[in-house]
């Protein structure tokens, strides 16, 4: 029998309900390492205008992006936020620290939930512990790192690259550098912000010499980003902040740049959501330097965004949303379809699409 709600649903708009967003993905199509070089990865061009898909190579923005506009970067950097150690009792315990609260006070997801109450001692290493000291509305914990010497000193030393679950092995070596952009600067995310993963210095270099500009901005992403979608209805869905910021100069150039009729080529939904935090009505990008929540999802009109350049992204989730906000469902999701029948890499380590 047909519930209510599923007549509702079956009637709502296309891009307007959380299961419109699901797409088959065979699990040998989900990227486990990154391909070297970095700018050799796939890259999937959509026309908005026109709707045609081109098949080019990353490196090939080089050709895509005339001097005069702009990239648009954030330069946030991945921590070593997953630690991995053992409960009082001797059982396997991890804690995925997510932001800091004090020099020695971090808001933490952690495993397993049920038997690390507030009180409990995790022990990572010789003289780095962990206690659990709260429950927070959302569920996270409130912990204290003890440690010998300075926390995060002792986080970068026994702490291990956060991947994200879909990558099914533990962290390596080469995932030091490669888990990180090549302009990271600023300490703060438990997750890359992976379309600026395929950019190379030498890539970089050329699109400064043929006069396309770079701008910094910075978004320390969160596990907030990726959390699933829990209600069919997006609208229900709350994001968890993440701190952005957007300075004076940034703002200045941003602006400056647009004013003249050159493009913002923005890498990343990241970047994506904080430009568009702090753009006005009118898509002038003031200063901007806080937390923000934004949930970007259609109908939406862009202020501050020309074009996107971005990975692929798991079914109903936020990020798959923004892209159909800014390319449109229909587009977007085609686009989906062509990239899993074309074979190309998805999700953090995978192939990127670039969205004129």
């Amino acid at each position: 029998m047909t519930t209510p709600s599923e007549v509702v649903d079956a009637a709502a708009p296309l891009g307007s309900r959380t299961s419109h967003y699901d797409y088959e993905l065979p699990e040998e199509r989900i990227a486990q390492h990154a391909i070297e070089p970095r700018d050799a990865s796939r890259m999937l061009v959509v026309d908005r205008a026109t709707g045609a898909l081109t098949h080019r190579t990353f490196r090939d923005v080089l050709d895509l992006i005339p001097a005069g506009d702009a990239i648009v970067v954030n330069t946030t950097r991945v921590f070593r936020a997953r630690l991995l150690g053992h409960r009082e009792s001797g059982g396997p315990a991890e804690i995925l620290l997510l932001r800091p609260v004090d020099d020695t006070h971090y808001e933490a997801m952690i495993h397993p939930g049920g038997k690390l109450r507030p009180g409990r001692i995790v022990t990572i290493a010789p003289g780095f512990t962990v206690e659990i000291v709260d429950t927070t509305p959302r569920h996270t914990r409130i912990v204290r790192l003890h440690t010998t010497g300075p926390a995060l000193d002792a986080i970068e030393q026994h702490g291990h690259v956060p991947l994200p679950p879909y990558i099914e092995r533990a962290d390596e070596s080469g995932d030091t550098a490669r888990y990180q952009t090549v302009y990271a600067n600023q300490y703060g995310s438990v997750a890359a912000p992976t379309a600026g993963l395929h950019f190379t210095p030498e890539l970089l270099a050329g699109l400064e010499a043929k006069g396309v500009e770079r701008v910094e901005v910075l978004l320390h992403v969160g596990p907030g980003t990726f959390r699933p979608i829990a209600d069919d209805d997006p609208a229900l869905h709350v994001m968890h902040e993440e701190w952005c910021e957007v300075t004076t100069d940034a703002a200045a150039r941003l602006n400056t740049i647009r004013a003249r009729g050159n493009k913002l080529w923005v890498v990343g939904t990241t970047g994506v959501r904080t430009l568009e935090t702090a753009a006005d009505e009118h898509g002038v990008v003031h200063p901007f330097r806080g937390e923000t929540n934004l949930f970007l999802r259609p109908p939406y009109t862009f202020r501050a965004v020309d074009h996107l350049i971005t990975n692929f992204h798991l079914p109903k989730s936020t990020l798959i949303m923004l892209v159909a906000a800014f390319a449109g469902y229909d587009l977007t999701m085609h686009a989906y379809r062509t990239a899993v029948a074309d074979q190309y890499r998805f999700y953090s380590y995978g192939d990127a699409m670039c969205l004129l």
